[in-house]
């Protein structure tokens, strides 16, 4: 049985790391290969879940990039014990050391991942330039690059990856996991004091410049103008009272009533489940993963034109990428008034097309097949 140790900068809930546990998971219960991780910071909540799940799960605790000379012996060290056959990378700076230690020890099968598209939106001088010296190591250093969607893939090839190296594997949907009642509905509207008959408009990601909550609250601004009995809900890690920035804003524009501020959740279908239209507003994506989690579980949905939403929900529900807080408050206020915006044949047809594409069974078929 072929092992495989998986490296990534670190186990915090996200969308890489979530993808990473459902292949673990989902693979090692196969049978064919075994899995190991290896995260270069500490253990997070998706460590935990591994290592509770019986997947071995070790920690470097680099606790800055200017550790990063002692990361890569302490990382040499460790897979020369563990002697896997494959190394799997996930993102720039994991694709970076785990890359080069892999190798230096000439393990055969290096697998790297891309999961972002433009990192020039929010990210940081060094990751820009850290994925200048990666362009430049995929001619050398991995056998694989894996795309977590097709616009990524595409402009990494323009800032000079080995185009041949590059394959796309979607993230993959749980299924069985997705699922929630109008029970589950209610609850969730009970605990944060929404009205029965509200219209919720949501938006699930940690708060991040990239994905861009400040928009949000700008299209928000504008749909009270009009609308202002409906609730906005916001979810995901950091966006919550304790978010000086966030509270700043909503005060600025007056809503602090007109917003539900959820925080980090485990229960997301159930939130999903409790809002009525589920909007995208990142700077930039790859595979938008809780779009397609938001169709699955029959929302309607509003998201600039980012990553591969495009491939995910249809014409009527994608905006431009550069449309203003506006046009995004008018496409909502179309949907609010247009009396099939709820149809659910429209929904489960789309519903239908995600979950045939966007299986973990799928995914996970994929990644295997690289494996060999």
């Amino acid at each position: 049985m072929k092992k495989i140790v998986h490296i990534i900068i670190g186990l915090n809930v996200g969308g890489a790391e979530l993808m990473l546990k459902r292949l673990v998971l989902h693979s090692q219960k196969k049978g064919n290969f075994h899995h190991e991780v290896i995260s270069l910071t500490d253990l997070g909540l998706i460590g935990k879940d591994l290592r509770e799940a019986g997947i071995r799960v070790y920690t470097l605790n680099m606790s800055s990039l200017l550790s990063i000379f002692s990361i890569y012996f302490s990382l040499r060290k460790l897979l020369k014990e563990i002697k896997p056959d494959i190394v799997q990378t996930w993102m720039y700076h994991a694709d970076f050391i785990g890359g080069l230690v892999a190798k230096s020890l000439d393990i055969q099968k290096i697998i790297w991942g891309v999961r972002t598209t433009d990192v020039t939106q929010g990210g940081s001088r060094l990751t820009v330039g850290l994925r200048r010296i990666c362009a430049k190591l995929s001619y050398s250093v991995p056998t694989h690059i894996v795309c977590a969607a097709h616009v990524s893939k595409d402009v990494h090839i323009k800032v000079g990856y080995d185009a041949s190296k590059m394959y796309v594997i979607p993230n993959g949907f749980e299924l069985d996991k997705l699922v929630a009642t109008e029970e589950d509905r209610n609850r969730i509207r009970q605990e944060v004091n929404i009205p029965e008959d509200a219209i919720v408009v949501g938006s699930v990601g940690r708060f991040n410049i990239v994905k861009n909550q400040k928009f949000f609250v700008e299209v928000a601004r504008e749909l009270v103008k009009t609308n202002p009995e409906l609730i906005f809900m916001l979810v995901g890690r950091d966006n919550t009272v304790d978010n000086h920035e966030l509270m700043g804003w909503l005060r600025e524009y007056n809503l602090i009533d007109s917003f539900r501020l959820l925080g980090q959740r485990e229960d997301i279908p159930y939130c999903l489940k409790a809002m009525d239209i589920f909007c995208l507003h990142s700077k930039t994506e790859g595979f938008p993963n809780v779009l397609g989690e938001a169709v699955i579980m029959e929302k309607y949905c509003v998201s600039l034109n980012v990553g591969d939403s495009s491939l995910l929900i249809s014409e009527e529900e994608i905006l431009e990428k550069n449309s203003s807080c506006v046009d995004y408050a008018n496409k909502i206020i179309l949907s609010i008034n247009d009396k099939e915006f709820l149809d659910l044949k429209k929904i489960n047809f789309r519903k239908k097309l995600v979950i045939e594409k966007y299986s973990i069974g799928r995914s996970v078929e994929s990644f295997e097949k690289i494996y060999g």
